[in-house]
């Protein structure tokens, strides 16, 4: 992880263990990960903020490549990679980039650094529960490479960005920042990618597999990333008597049960998920994993194994109980659903300045950043709230709001807005996307310009048309603003 970032975790440093037969051989594997970052401001979509510098971990793959964490390099301006024991630094560039999972690509300009350091070996297998392991990398603390030691104390199916699910180990390695994107080694093979830690948790620490290191290069194979398929339905467990027997369920019928049927019309609701391919699912929706001693996890680990494209997309096999029959049928899943607040995905945000206010459509990493006022959203009956997971209605739906005070400017006199206010309507039409607010602006020939935001405590804004545009060039102008919007408007 960065050494910005706030995932600080706590690491001991060891006597140097043995990596496998050939242990400088996996520590010449191991590169320093320098990056020039420029993110957004989401509060201030028209600036971006000076360049910060940050650095993490990462390990030589076969095919001439870098593996390491998303968050290592993203919004990067500039990429360095220095080998170990090396002061030399070569330049770097991003290839393939996956910000949910958190891994990233990285191929270097110079590829004779190749034929002086070796790729790493990625394990075939999921490491044991208690298995020992060793994490490599360049933490927060010293130029050198770390080699710490510890074992792996669980491994689960869970969330890691957004929607996104995947599998993840937990050692008791904890790691401090800089240890991001550096391999975990067992038996002389890399077992996984480090990615994050608990500040509030002693010795706990979290590794990308290579079982998802895998998943993401083959879908990268094409030169895009679309990410491993999912079962979005809802669903819930079979464990309460009443329910069960309100579904007829002997003691050995075991499963999920959809509460909501889908929009494709396969699952239906009280049908009871009962196997996800050759997998049984028991009642908590938990299933044997093949050539893994005691190890059972959430039917989704399933999902991406099993999915076989189709013509519109991707399904997979599951078996389900219905009216007392059992049923195997073809279930739609897919990577991401079309939502109405999407990520920036390493995007830089779009604005509209008009007068005294910038305008801007709602994102994922917004949301984030606002979670505090998520009470006074929800208590002004903020869309941000009451449709955080929504689906859009329309493919070009946006939520458009106003994520800044006003720009001072005499045309606000008495008047308020709350905390980032969702925009309605402008002359009474809806807004639906950020590039209609600006068509419809820029078209305008009443004498009024009349702003209606959602919610039950803001005002109704009104100015005069022509006023409202002269605004725009004072704003500009105080601010020393480029332009009233961004480049995609």
């Amino acid at each position: 992880m960065m050494q910005r970032l706030a995932l600080y975790v706590f690491v001991s440093f060891l006597a140097l263990p043995a990596l496998g037969q050939d242990a400088s051989s996996d520590r010449q594997s191991v590169v320093k990960i320098f990056s020039t970052v420029r993110a957004p401001n989401l509060f201030q979509p028209w600036t971006r903020p000076a360049a910060s510098e940050a650095s993490g971990s990462g390990v030589i793959i076969e095919g001439n490549r870098i593996l390491t964490n998303a968050h290592v390099v993203n919004y990067a301006r500039r990429i360095l990679v220095q080998p170990n024991q090396s002061s030399d630094k070569y330049e770097a560039n991003v290839v393939a980039i996956a910000r949910g999972i958190d891994l990233a690509l990285l191929e270097l300009e110079d590829e004779s650094f190749f034929d002086e350091y070796p790729p790493a070996t990625l394990s075939d297998e999921l490491p044991g529960i208690g298995s020992t392991v060793t994490a490599l990398g360049y933490p927060l603390g010293g130029e050198a490479l770390s080699i710490t030691e510890g074992i792996v104390s669980r491994i689960e199916h869970t969330g890691y960005k957004g929607s996104t699910l995947g599998l993840r180990i937990q050692v008791d390695v904890a790691l401090n920042p800089g240890n991001s994107g550096g391999p975990v080694f067992m038996d002389g093979s890399v077992i996984g990618l480090v990615f994050s830690g608990i500040p509030s948790a002693e010795n706990i620490g979290y590794v990308i597999p290579t079982d998802e290191v895998r998943m993401f290069l083959e879908d990268v194979e094409d030169g895009s990333y679309e990410g491993n398929p999912r079962f979005f339905g809802r669903l819930q467990t079979a464990e309460n008597d009443a329910v069960r027997s309100k579904l007829g369920l002997t003691r050995d019928q075991t499963g999920l049960i959809v509460t909501e049927a889908d929009d494709e019309g396969v699952l239906e609701r009280w049908d009871v998920i009962d196997a996800i391919g050759p997998y049984d699912i028991d009642n908590r929706g938990m299933a044997d994993v093949p050539n893994a001693d005691d190890l059972r996890l959430n039917f989704s680990y399933f999902v991406p194994k099993l999915a076989t494209e189709t013509e519109g997309g991707w399904s997979v096999p599951m078996t389900v109980l219905r009216g007392g029959e059992s049923v195997t049928l073809d279930v739609p899943v897919m990577p991401e659903r079309d939502l109405l607040i999407v990520p920036l995905d390493g995007a830089y945000p779009s604005y509209l300045i008009h007068g005294p206010m910038v305008f801007m459509p709602a994102y994922q990493e917004l949301m984030q950043q606002a979670s505090r006022a998520a009470l006074v959203l929800a208590s002004d009956d903020s869309p941000l709230i009451e449709r955080m997971t929504d689906v859009a209605d329309e493919p070009d739906e946006q939520l458009v709001i106003v994520p800044a005070p006003f720009f001072p400017h005499r045309l606000t006199k008495g008047y308020e807005v709350g905390i980032v206010p969702v925009l309605e309507s402008v002359n009474g039409e809806r807004i639906r996307n950020l590039k209609h607010l600006a068509e419809l602006l820029d078209s305008i020939e009443d004498e009024f310009t009349e702003f209606v935001f959602a919610g039950s405590s803001n005002e109704t804004l009104v100015f005069r048309t022509d006023e409202l545009r002269e605004a725009t060039e004072d704003v500009l102008d105080d601010g020393g603003i480029r332009s009233d919007r961004s480049d995609d408007l």
